[in-house]
């Protein structure tokens, strides 16, 4: 039997982190404004969170809507502060207006983490060339995931795409884990788990109600169930 699958879910405050706790994810991706797909939280929210529940925190660093890196600076005192306020895995990836990886806003940012777990997130699915970006942030420090779901547009046109970058772990610039997300089903999992995808993120699924509504403990159970069955 492969090894537990991680269960990443989207969590905007302290109520979301602890349903999600107790549904069975293994870790959070931290975010504020999901009318934007995502960005930066407040540090209060940080640390409330960081005091509420006991799992992986993995912040957004993101402070407008796109991919555009904006001011690095600000992104990078962002990330300063948000250490400070306890967390210690981040969410980041920056594109320039081609669609080519923004190298460098990222190693300015990613030097602010100081070794800190990254992921680079959906970007990747909006880059000119997926394989290209892989091999300039092969020895990035702390990049250890890319949340990707191997299309623009979601896991259904994507899975080709992963299913074949799965095959390529452990190549130059595949060492990272591959975490699925982005239009994700339940459906979809016994072909990724299949191919030894280990890791699947989970943002709308989590919430029954709609982005206006909590995370569901159940909804998150129902994931945790269909990952622990392989």
């Amino acid at each position: 039997m492969s090894k537990r699958a991680v269960l990443e879910v989207i969590a905007l405050d302290a109520e979301d982190a602890i349903a999600a706790q107790a549904g069975g994810a293994d870790r959070l991706e931290l975010v504020t404004d999901m009318a934007a797909d995502g960005l930066t939280p407040a540090v209060s929210t940080v640390a409330a969170v960081r005091g509420a529940v006991d799992i992986s925190l993995r912040v957004m660093l993101r402070l407008s809507d796109g991919f555009g890196a904006g001011d690095v600076a600000r992104v990078g005192r962002a990330a300063r502060e948000l250490r400070d306020a306890g967390a210690e895995e981040f969410v980041l990836g920056f594109l320039d207006t081609t669609g080519e990886l923004d190298l460098a806003a990222v190693e300015t940012v990613a030097a602010e983490l100081d070794g800190c777990r990254w992921t680079f997130h959906r970007a990747i699915d909006h880059a000119a060339d997926r394989n290209a970006l892989r091999k300039q942030l092969a020895d990035l420090p702390g990049l250890d995931t890319y949340l990707t779901a191997g299309s623009a547009v979601g896991v259904d046109e994507g899975l080709p795409v992963l299913l074949a970058e799965a095959a390529r772990a452990g190549e130059p610039g595949y060492e990272q884990q591959l975490l699925v997300g982005g239009g994700l089903r339940l459906d979809h999992v016994p072909e990724l788990r299949a191919a030894g995808i280990d890791a699947f993120h989970i943002g709308g699924a989590a919430r029954p109600g709609g982005w206006a509504a909590p995370v569901s403990a159940d909804a998150v159970g129902e994931w945790r169930r269909a990952l622990d069955l392989g």
